[in-house]
């Protein structure tokens, strides 16, 4: 049968009108979330394990994931190695506890890095493992096992971990204990592990010094304030899918390498490479302020351009982030009149005030997480409250952070 112009006209309709409905009706795929990560950076010599103890040794760790999913990814890295770093053999598995190097046997996988189980990562450079399935329950820990034959050049690791790793000579990544095992309060070479995750999941990530990284938690107790927004996130329904990467490095600065690289200089890498980010949370400034004054007083003048720098280097960060379709939150900085370590006199306490004042001001942030409203005595606005300082007059306690951890909205991730 011949078709008209109007049949033929017809048929065409039909048949894109279907493609259309086909494709606005496919099931969404997965998608990856960073559920753990951490900075890196060089270790001190005080924070890194000894070349003779990773010559031919077993690593084993232990991190804490946020959000969970059948499936995992894990990053090794050899950001700061200035050599090629050979990993014999990687193995996950789930810990029998955070404090302790016991894995459950029947729990252990062999990872794999395009199909096979040994990688040799090239130096400044970071290699993601295949996915392993692996079935991962939100707040759960994994034990990342690695062995080496030769130490790195340079290391690559997190020193503000907050919890211990093991390290013991030989190829032991499946041995159920580590009995002979040395260990440091340091992470090493692992730099973050994903999760595939149901669709519309996403990530974010904390930028922050070493109150996001957690100086005054408790050593494997996972009660940084990011733990706690961590599990805040699991306890709502509509926020269960958001994996959170925390990016906090002790002692970072904003506008000059400290421990670490500065944040600007770290932006990449720790939030724009971080698997479904989605929000930046911003808590960085209090060692750029304090700093400036720590050892001896300087002029208004010296103090007006720190306030300036600070608030180009917000900026900076708002800008980038926005680029690639982030929403960024500023968090205020908190009080640290009294600190031990920086002892700030009346014009550094006037500059966080300026700076917390640009914070909060409009068309700046996308939101803002009123830390130091949460965080300061009300009687002496310039101080901690008592009961929140880990008694340094800088750090929170284990108190503070679950404060912390309790102020950000979580409508802010639920939009």
């Amino acid at each position: 049968m011949k078709l008209t112009p109007k049949i033929t006209a017809i048929v065409a309709f039909v048949l894109l009108a279907s493609c259309a409905w086909a494709k606005g009706h496919q099931p969404k795929a997965a998608v990856w979330v960073a559920s753990w990560a951490a900075s890196q950076q060089t270790p001190e010599p005080q924070n890194a394990i000894a070349a003779d103890d990773l010559r031919d040794a077993t690593v084993r760790q232990i991190f804490r994931l946020s959000v969970g999913g059948p499936a995992l990814r894990v990053h090794l890295s050899n950001a700061f190695g200035t050599e090629a770093l050979h990993f014999t053999s990687v193995h996950i598995a789930r810990p029998l506890s955070p404090s302790s190097p016991e894995i459950d046997p029947a729990s252990d996988r062999p990872l794999t890095f395009a199909g096979s189980t040994d990688v040799t990562v090239p130096p400044g450079a970071e290699f993601i493992s295949d996915p392993l399935e692996f079935a991962a329950a939100p707040l759960s820990d994994v034990a990342v096992t690695f062995h080496l034959n030769s130490p790195p050049a340079r290391e690559t690791g997190h020193p503000g971990s907050r919890a211990t790793s093991y390290y013991q000579d030989g190829d032991n990544v499946s041995i159920v204990s580590l009995p002979q095992a040395k260990h440091l309060d340091h992470w090493y070479q692992v730099a973050g592990i994903d999760v595939q995750a149901a669709p519309g999941a996403a990530a974010v990530v904390v930028l922050g010094d070493s109150i996001t990284d957690g100086r005054g938690s408790t050593t494997n107790g996972n009660n940084r304030w990011t733990n706690v927004l961590a599990q805040r996130l699991q306890d709502s329904p509509r926020t269960r899918k958001i994996g959170v990467s925390n990016q906090g490095i002790g002692g970072n600065h904003l506008l000059t390498d400290g421990l670490g690289p500065n944040v600007l200089a770290r932006f990449d890498r720790d939030v724009l490479a971080q698997a479904g980010v989605r929000w930046v949370i911003l808590f960085e400034g209090v060692n750029d302020l304090g700093g400036l004054a720590r050892d001896i007083e300087v002029p208004p003048a010296d103090h007006a351009a720190r306030v300036q720098g600070v608030i180009a280097a917000y900026q900076q960060i708002i800008t980038r982030g926005h680029a690639h379709g982030l929403r960024v939150y500023g968090a205020t900085i908190t009080p640290y009149v009294g600190s031990e370590y920086y002892h700030p006199g009346p014009l550094s306490e006037a500059d966080r005030q300026a700076v917390n004042q640009w914070i909060r001001a409009a068309g700046h942030f996308d939101a803002v997480i009123d830390f130091d409203a949460v965080m300061r005595d009300p009687r002496h606005p310039d101080d901690l409250l008592p009961a929140y300082d880990c008694g340094d007059h800088l750090h929170p306690s284990v108190e503070g952070y679950k404060v912390m951890g309790g102020a950000v909205p979580l409508d802010l991730f639920a939009r």
